[in-house]
């Protein structure tokens, strides 16, 4: 049941603060903890507390040979997901540590002058309206999906609770294991950019393959 607090389409905002952060996904419906400590971003989630509690969580590029002097900010992915924080807490020693709850992916369109030393961009959110819809989407094939998974979580060491996921929605569990799963960060942007839900779990599929066979060549040739 989607929750009264979460904004409508119509609703969502012109201009969005973003949290750079390589590895760290948020995708609808998916919930993602942060322990907020910088002066910069503590500003930014009170700002975004102050008035529609969304903030943006974009990938950084990988650096490149001629990478940026350490001072300038970094370069962005284009694509990236925004979130409610639906939960908070201050700490004594000065942290807000947060529950941001996945939204709606957007595109930048521009980024516009810092405020208060934190990033803002703003966002074109027409080319996710699904994220928003009612609608279910389904897998077709979700079997194949879930025996991939199964060996890729195997030769990982990654703990899953079966049963648990087994009885998701198969939107909230692709969507969740984009966020989740131990995939390389250029992996996870290329699943937050995929729009259709089939596609999406179809190259997440091809990615687990992809490490499984890897794997059982590193053990073979250590054999």
């Amino acid at each position: 049941m989607r929750s009264p607090f979460l904004q409508r389409f119509p609703d969502l905002p012109d201009v969005l603060p973003i949290f750079p952060l390589s590895g760290a996904v948020v995708m609808p419906g998916v919930q993602l903890p942060l322990n907020i400590f910088e002066p910069r971003y503590l500003a930014m989630v009170q700002a975004a507390l102050a008035s529609d509690h969304l903030l943006g969580m974009v990938q950084p590029r990988a650096p490149t040979a001629d990478a940026q002097a350490a001072d300038d900010p970094l370069d962005i992915h284009q694509v990236g997901c925004a979130g409610r924080i639906t939960s908070y807490s201050e700490t004594n020693d000065g942290r807000i540590v947060l529950v941001l709850t996945g939204l709606c992916r957007f595109k930048v369109l521009e980024e516009l002058p810092m405020q208060e030393d934190f990033r803002r961009v703003r966002p074109e959110w027409h080319g996710f309206a699904l994220d928003l819809e009612d609608e279910e989407a389904s897998l077709s094939e979700r079997e194949r999906f879930m025996g991939s998974l199964r060996t890729f979580c195997e030769q990982r060491s990654v703990e899953i609770p079966w049963d648990d996921i087994g009885k998701m929605a198969d939107a909230d569990l692709i969507n969740l294991l984009c966020a989740h799963l131990p995939l390389e960060a250029e992996d996870k942007q290329a699943l937050i950019e995929t729009v259709q839900l089939g596609e999406r779990a179809s190259l997440m599929r091809g990615l687990m393959e992809m490490s499984a066979h890897a794997a059982r060549l590193g053990t073979e040739q250590r054999h």
